[in-house]
C-alpha cells in the first residue's frame, strides 16, 4: 500500500512540475509578444531552472536574449538548442530577431557546426519535395504574419485587414493544390523524409484548408501521429477545427472565437474540468496559459455557466 501511495505523490509531482515549467514557458512567450524582452529572458531562465529537454524553448529564449541585446546569453541558449537536437539552419539564419548576432565569430562556428549536421542528415532527403514544401511554407506564413501590425494600424475589421485576409485566402488555395497533391502521392511525410519545417507545412496548409480537405485528411494525419510523422499537439488543433465546422464541441479547446466587438473566448468545449488532462497528454500547455494571449483568464466555472451562450454565437450543439 505505502508502494502505491508513493508512486502516486510521485505522479502528482511530475505533473505539477511539467505544469509549472509550462506555465513559465508560456508566459515568457507572451512577454515576448509584448516586446518585454528583459522579462521573457528572466521566465525563461526561471524555467530551465526546472527543465532542459525542450529544442524549441532554448531558441525561443536565445530570440529573446538577443533582441535584448545580451548576445553572450543567446549564443549559450542557442547552442543548447542545437545540442538538443534544432537543425533549422534556414529559420535561424533568416531570422530577425538574431541579427545581432551576426557579427561574432561565436554565431558563425555555431552556424558552421550545424550546417555540418545539417549535410549529414539531409543526406536521404528528398530535396525537391523538401524545396517545395519549404517555399509553400514561407507563402504560407508570410503574409499572417501581417495581420497583427494591420490590425494595430487600421483595426481588426478594417477594409485594409479584410482585403489583406482575401488575399490570404487566394495563397491558400494555390498551396492546398499543392499539398494535396502531395499528399494523395506520398502520403504524410515525415521529418525523415523532408525535415520538420517542410513536415509542418502539411499540417498548416490542411489545417487552414476549407472543412471538407480537413475531413479528408484527418485520418491520414492521425495515422501519421501513431508512427511519429507528426506532431500530437498539431493533431489536437485539426481535431478542434473539424469538430466545430461539423457543429461539434471541440476537445482541447484550442479554438477562439471573438464577439462583434473583438472581445475573444474559448469556443464551445466538451469536459471543460478536464481539458488540462487532454492537453497535456498531446503535448499542449494548460489552457489558462494558452488563452493569455487573447488577454483572457480561463475560468472553468464561469465557461461552463456561459457555455450555452457561447454554444448559440457559434451555431455548436
Amino acid at each position: 500500500m505505502r508502494f502505491t501511495l508513493l508512486v502516486l505523490a510521485f505522479l502528482f509531482q511530475s505533473l505539477t512540475y511539467a505544469q509549472t515549467y509550462k506555465s513559465l514557458i508560456s508566459e515568457a512567450e507572451k512577454k515576448y509578444n509584448e516586446k518585454v524582452y528583459p522579462k521573457s529572458v528572466e521566465l525563461y531562465k526561471r524555467a530551465f531552472k526546472l527543465e532542459q529537454k525542450n529544442r524549441t524553448d532554448f531558441y525561443n529564449a536565445a530570440c529573446s536574449a538577443a533582441l535584448m541585446k545580451d548576445t553572450r546569453l543567446a549564443l549559450d541558449w542557442l547552442n543548447q538548442a542545437f545540442n538538443k537536437g534544432y537543425i533549422n539552419i534556414r529559420h535561424m539564419k533568416t531570422d530577425s530577431d538574431l541579427a545581432v548576432l551576426h557579427a561574432k565569430n561565436e554565431w558563425k562556428e555555431l552556424v558552421g557546426r550545424m550546417q555540418t549536421k545539417v549535410d549529414k542528415i539531409e543526406a536521404n532527403y528528398d530535396k525537391p519535395l523538401q524545396a517545395k514544401l519549404l517555399a509553400i511554407y514561407d507563402e504560407d506564413q508570410k503574409y499572417r504574419k501581417q495581420i497583427d501590425s494591420l490590425s494595430q494600424k487600421y483595426g481588426f475589421n478594417s477594409r485594409e485587414v479584410q482585403n489583406h485576409w482575401k488575399m490570404i485566402e487566394q495563397k491558400d488555395s494555390a498551396n492546398l493544390v499543392e499539398v494535396k497533391a502531395i499528399l494523395d502521392q506520398y502520403g504524410w511525410l515525415g521529418e525523415d523524409k523532408v525535415g520538420p519545417q517542410a513536415n509542418m507545412t502539411l499540417f498548416l496548409v490542411i489545417q487552414h484548408a476549407d472543412l471538407a480537405t480537413q475531413q479528408k485528411y484527418l485520418p491520414m494525419m492521425r495515422e501519421a501521429v501513431k508512427t511519429k510523422k507528426a506532431e500530437p499537439s498539431s493533431l489536437a488543433l485539426l481535431e478542434d477545427r473539424v469538430a466545430l465546422g461539423e457543429g461539434r464541441r471541440q476537445t482541447y479547446g484550442s479554438q477562439i472565437g471573438q464577439d462583434n466587438d473583438g472581445k475573444a473566448y474559448v469556443l464551445p468545449m466538451n469536459d471543460p474540468d478536464n481539458v488540462d488532462k487532454r492537453r497535456a497528454d498531446v503535448g499542449l500547455p494548460p489552457l489558462a496559459d494558452y488563452v493569455k494571449y487573447w488577454d483572457l483568464k480561463w475560468d472553468v466555472a464561469d465557461y461552463k455557466k456561459r457555455l450555452p451562450e457561447y454554444e448559440k454565437k457559434s451555431g455548436i450543439k
